[in-house]
């Protein structure tokens, strides 16, 4: 069943500015027991930051987490995003395509507004639809 990605998306998400230090967005993380923090400057989606990012992009580097800033090893533009009133297929197909388990949902203006997983369409959809294509096309993402 097709569903509107405003019910069954993550509200209110982790976000951090461009400034904020890996450290603290991985102590966030680790806080709230989440995979990434939306990277955002005042209401505008400037990238995502996923703990992979952190480990590819910043301890692999030989970076200081403690001096190297989010805005500095997140995901930058193009981020695929969703808006609420998209569908949980138009979600999948954007996953697969882009072979990614996240997708920040924006307002129209672009404000970030939420979050959408793989696991939050699993548990809406098709289980093995969700799956297919994504785990096989990006094992660690």
């Amino acid at each position: 069943m097709t569903r509107q990605i405003r019910d069954v998306m993550s509200p209110g998400t982790a976000a951090v500015e461009p400034m904020t230090t890996v450290a603290r967005a991985a102590r966030l993380m680790r806080e709230q027991d989440i995979g990434d923090v939306l990277v955002t400057y005042d209401c505008d989606l400037f990238g995502v930051l996923t703990d992979r990012d952190i480990v590819i992009r910043a301890v692999a580097e030989g970076l200081d987490p403690a001096v190297a800033t989010v805005g500095a090893v997140c995901t930058r533009p193009p981020v695929v995003t969703l808006t609420p009133d998209d569908t949980t297929d138009r979600a999948i197909e954007l996953m697969r395509r882009h072979a990614v388990r996240r997708l920040p949902v924006v307002e129209r203006g672009g404000c970030p507004v939420g979050i959408v997983s793989l696991g939050d369409l699993a548990v809406t959809e098709d289980p093995h639809a969700a799956m297919v294509g994504v785990s096989e096309a990006a094992p660690n993402r």
